[in-house]
């Protein structure tokens, strides 16, 4: 288990030079003059200094090979650059917006495994019933429909009709009192921050905003959730183990629960590292349609003004996440079926 989880780390390097190497090619279409603004770390730069210097400053005449080892040196230094669509380091702006992608994240993550697979294992229980054929058109419907639509139809029936869940992260009163120097913020996730300082007035506020990009965000994977423990538990309930166990006389409570659902979900973790990382680049979108300010609508905002500086920062945040969500998933993969040995 440590070597593979060694082997694997060591791998880590090789998947971000890989994932940066792509976008710096990408940017090699572009003119020096308009790489410009990726690479200045201050806006005073941009007063004292005219374009011609700024590109000989940073050596964007240079060949892109040369560039890219310049800015990996950096990076090994820790100094992701400067943004200018967030007027701060890159590092800077990870570190603040991040949270509140998380926080969306986990808000969503929840509701998808749970609520999947008890939809999945239902369904599968009441194969060709009806609560099976509702189950499975819920499923249809949410892998069917983009994120962006779905999100647009919640953000017209809950807010633009209901007025229940606004947009944003938090109402202005809510957001003026987090400003206002009182109110610590240990994490940067409004709900528990909220409730670490006392104000369950605003974990409500915090919680009515995140209900609408939750739903949004989760209604895909849940449906891909539901699809994939349905499909896994009919397959394990046809095994010969199964049938044997019911001859016995055994509830069937204890068929599912002991000798069907843990073999189920083999299938099912391995989906749960790409979900992960679907819903943590899944916000881009979300994120975009419900002005909730995350890490998704940085880059979104970032990508619309060519901030590529920001756009390289973030694509290695994200690649570091790739490989350590993979790890982890591989390890629960063995821990479920001990038949599984990592080599």
């Amino acid at each position: 288990m440590l070597t593979f989880i060694t082997r694997r780390l060591l791998f880590l390097p090789v998947v971000l030079i890989g994932v940066t190497l792509m976008i710096f090619v990408a940017m090699s279409f572009l003119t020096p003059a308009q790489l410009v603004s990726a690479y200045i770390k201050s806006p005073e730069e941009l007063k004292n200094q005219s374009v011609s210097e700024l590109v000989v400053k940073y050596g964007l005449d240079q060949p892109i090979w040369v560039r890219y080892i310049n800015w990996m040196k950096n990076v090994l230094k820790g100094d992701l650059g400067y943004s200018v669509s967030a007027n701060m380091h890159v590092t800077e702006a990870i570190a603040k917006r991040f949270p509140a992608t998380l926080e969306l994240a986990i808000f969503a993550v929840i509701p998808v495994i749970f609520g999947g697979i008890w939809l999945g294992t239902v369904s599968a229980k009441n194969h060709n019933q009806p609560l099976d054929h509702a189950s499975r058109i819920f499923a249809i419907v949410g892998w069917s429909l983009p994120d962006f639509v779905f999100g647009l139809i919640i953000l017209l029936i809950f807010y633009g009709l209901a007025g229940w869940f606004p947009p944003g992260r938090l109402s202005v009163w809510a957001d003026n009192i987090i400003l206002s120097g009182d109110f610590v913020q240990y994490t940067g996730m409004n709900t528990i921050d909220a409730l670490l300082n006392g104000r369950f007035d605003i974990f409500l506020d915090a919680l009515r905003h995140l209900v609408a990009p939750t739903i949004t965000l989760a209604y895909l994977w849940w449906a891909y959730i539901l699809r994939i423990t349905r499909s896994s538990m009919l397959d394990v309930l046809n095994k010969d183990y199964v049938r044997t166990a019911r001859a016995k006389g055994l509830m069937e409570r204890l068929v599912i629960n002991r000798h069907v659902r843990r073999n189920a979900m083999i299938p099912v973790v391995t989906v749960v590292g790409s979900m992960i990382l679907g819903l943590l680049s899944g916000v881009v979108i979300v994120e975009t349609v419900f002005d909730y300010k995350g890490i998704g609508l940085l880059i979104a905002k970032g990508a619309q003004q060519m901030d590529y500086t920001l756009v390289l920062g973030t694509s290695l945040f994200y690649g570091v996440l790739l490989v350590l969500t993979n790890l982890v998933v591989d390890v629960l993969y063995a821990v479920i079926d001990p038949r599984v040995r990592l080599e």
